[in-house]
C-alpha cells in the first residue's frame, strides 16, 4: 500500500520531471533558432561580399569600361569654395596655350558665349593652375578625347569650386539616342554627370564623337594642336584599352590664356 508521504514524493518527482522535459525543449527550439538566423545572416554577409567583388556596386567603373561615351566624368570636390568673381570682357575672345610634352595646343574661347567657363579658366591659368599637370585620360572607342585638368592627375581632382554649364544647345537637336556630334577640335568641359558641375577638366576631342549635349563646349583647337593630339591618340592607352591613361605621356608644362 502506498502512503500519502510516498504518493507526495511521487508526485513531486513526476513534477519535477515534466519541468526539466520542458526546459530541455525550450533550449533545443532556442538553438535550432539560433542556427537557423545564423545561417540567415551568413546568406546575406556571403551575397554582399560577392556583390562587392563581382563588381554590383562598383556599378558607375563598369558602366565606363563598357561605355566611354557615358561619362567624361570629373569628381567633385568634397568642399565647395565660390567661383571666381567675373573678370574677363564678355563681349573678347580670348586664347588658351597649352604647352605640353606632345606639343603646343592652342585653342580660341569666345566669352560671349560661355562667360563663366573663360573666366573661370583665365583665373586658374593666371594662378598657374595647370602648371605640370597630366592629361590623365584617353578613350579610343565610343568617343575619342584626351582629357585634361586635373591637378591631381587621377580624374578625382578640381578647383575646389563648380561653375554653370554654358553653350549646350550650340551643337543642333539631339538625335534619337539623346546624342550631339561633338566635332573634332572641339574642347568641352568634363563634369560629374550633374548639370553645373564643372570644375577644371576639359577634354579635347580629336575625332567626331557623340555624346548627350551635357559637356559645354567652349573651344576650337586649331589645326597644329589637332595634329598634336592626333599623334597621341595614334599611340593609343599604356594599357591598350580603350579608356585609360595615354601611352605617350602628356604633361601641361604651362597653361596661359590670353586677350586676343
Amino acid at each position: 500500500m502506498v502512503t500519502s508521504d510516498q504518493r507526495r514524493r511521487q508526485l513531486a518527482r513526476e513534477k519535477y520531471e515534466r519541468q526539466q522535459k520542458r526546459r530541455a525543449e525550450a533550449r533545443r527550439k532556442a538553438r535550432q533558432r539560433a542556427a537557423v538566423i545564423g545561417a540567415a545572416v551568413a546568406v546575406v554577409v556571403a551575397t554582399l561580399v560577392g556583390l562587392v567583388v563581382g563588381g554590383v556596386f562598383d556599378k558607375d567603373k563598369k558602366d565606363r569600361a563598357a561605355d566611354p561615351a557615358a561619362n567624361p566624368s570629373a569628381a567633385p570636390s568634397p568642399k565647395q569654395s565660390p567661383a571666381p568673381a567675373m573678370a574677363i570682357d564678355k563681349n573678347a575672345k580670348y586664347t588658351f596655350d597649352l604647352k605640353t610634352s606632345a606639343g603646343e595646343i592652342k585653342f580660341e574661347m569666345d566669352a560671349a558665349k560661355t562667360p563663366e567657363t573663360v573666366n573661370s579658366f583665365k583665373s586658374l591659368a593666371d594662378k598657374g593652375f595647370f602648371d605640370n599637370t597630366k592629361c590623365h585620360r584617353l578613350t579610343t572607342s565610343g568617343i575619342f578625347v584626351l582629357q585634361c585638368g586635373d591637378p591631381e592627375g587621377t580624374g578625382m581632382g578640381g578647383p575646389g569650386y563648380t561653375i554653370a554649364d554654358e553653350n549646350l544647345d550650340s551643337l543642333g537637336k539631339p538625335n534619337e539616342q539623346g546624342q550631339v556630334i561633338y566635332p573634332a577640335g572641339t574642347v568641352a568641359m568634363a563634369n560629374t554627370g550633374q548639370p553645373h558641375s564643372g570644375g577644371s577638366q576639359f577634354f579635347l576631342v580629336y575625332k567626331d564623337s557623340p555624346l548627350a549635349p551635357s559637356y559645354t563646349p567652349f573651344g576650337k583647337i586649331d589645326a597644329a594642336g589637332l595634329k598634336a593630339l592626333e599623334e597621341v591618340a595614334k599611340a593609343g592607352t599604356a594599357d591598350g584599352g580603350q579608356d585609360g591613361a595615354p601611352k605617350t605621356p602628356v604633361t601641361v608644362q604651362k597653361g596661359a590664356v590670353t586677350r586676343n
